[in-house]
């Protein structure tokens, strides 16, 4: 049975979220990417292909110039 390393909860549910990626100062947002959340503190659970994925499609965009399936700007401000 899984029990939620962070709260012991042994209740999940499976759900697409928006996960953000970043390394080495660059960004990768992926959209509908699956995972099993706790139901009591909402920590996500990602299996290790995913993440994998997920690694591969930021080199192939950032080291190989693969285009993105859609672009942003984003603002960035300073805390002072």
């Amino acid at each position: 049975m899984k029990i939620c390393n962070f709260c012991g909860n042994k209740n999940f549910k499976e759900k697409n979220i928006q996960y953000f990626y970043k390394r080495n100062g660059h960004f990768l947002m992926v959209n509908n990417v699956p995972c099993e959340e706790c139901e009591y503190c909402g920590e996500q659970y990602f299996r290790a292909g995913i993440l994998k994925k997920i690694e591969k499609d930021f080199e192939d965009i950032y080291l190989s110039g693969k285009k993105p399936a859609h672009q942003i700007r984003v603002p960035v401000e300073e805390f002072a």
